[in-house]
């Protein structure tokens, strides 16, 4: 479904991206992870050309989305959701009006669809009745359930998430790992996390990539990754693997 081939990019001085090359399957969810720093939010934001690398190409089902234009590019991420590391609600809507912003904007349904929509997928994440609350008056937690309601509501094929249970105690962050996979083989979607939520995240992975010194260590099954025996993988499974968010 997502191809990254050969993907540089640089950030001044600075080469994150090294000749990055990882396909995304369709269905299943995908984790990558890495050290601290080692570019898997860039990673990340390339698959859906919010970043556009400087060499190299993203394909998704078959399309360099490098190439595009804003018209077709805007059409391609039609098929993505995307639930930013610290929710990005806009604190002057309430909760069911962030959620329904996407369909305002990309859609031409009537007022009484959205609702329904929204309303919808506020209960599928634990929200229900709570839609006119503003995002100040709720907790961390919810704010990440509301995001992940925003990042469903149009149907997309794809959900990128990225760092998904930052900043949260680890019974809120094994709920929302909990929810994520619920909703996916509830509703089917191709899944993408970047996480330093390790071992936890591979509970719910079906693959799992790692991002090494602007490459990809190793990727495949989550069993098989476990079992990997490239020694950066190996060094990395085997260490203290508690990190603050990327920065990239």
């Amino acid at each position: 479904m997502i191809e990254v081939v050969d993907v540089h990019k640089n950030f001044a001085r600075q080469e994150v991206l090294k000749g990055t090359n990882l396909t995304i399957e369709e269905g299943g969810i995908t984790t990558i992870i890495g050290g601290s720093g080692s570019g898997k939010t860039v990673l990340l934001k390339t698959m859906i050309a919010l970043l556009l690398p400087d060499r190299g190409q993203v394909r998704v089902d078959g399309t360099d989305i490098t190439r595009l234009g804003e018209k077709p590019l805007n059409e391609v991420r039609q098929k993505f959701g995307f639930l930013f590391q610290g929710a990005a609600l806009l604190d002057s809507m309430t909760i069911f009006d962030n959620v329904a912003f996407p369909l305002r904007e990309r859609t031409r349904l009537g007022e009484d669809a959205i609702g329904a929509k929204v309303r919808e997928r506020l209960d599928q994440v634990g929200l229900k009745d709570m839609g006119y609350k503003y995002p100040a008056e709720v907790s961390g937690g919810m704010k990440k359930r509301a995001g992940f309601a925003r990042a469903l509501v149009t149907d997309p094929r794809i959900v990128l998430f990225d760092e998904p249970t930052t900043g949260l105690d680890p019974l809120l962050a094994k709920s929302v790992h909990q929810l994520i996979a619920a909703m996916q083989s509830r509703v089917g979607f191709t899944g993408v996390i970047v996480s330093h939520d390790i071992p936890e995240v591979f509970t719910i992975s079906h693959r799992v990539a790692m991002l090494a010194d602007g490459v990809i260590a190793d990727s495949g099954p989550t069993e098989e990754f476990l079992r990997s025996s490239s020694p950066t993988v190996r060094r990395f499974l085997n260490s203290d693997t508690s990190e603050p968010a990327d920065t990239l």
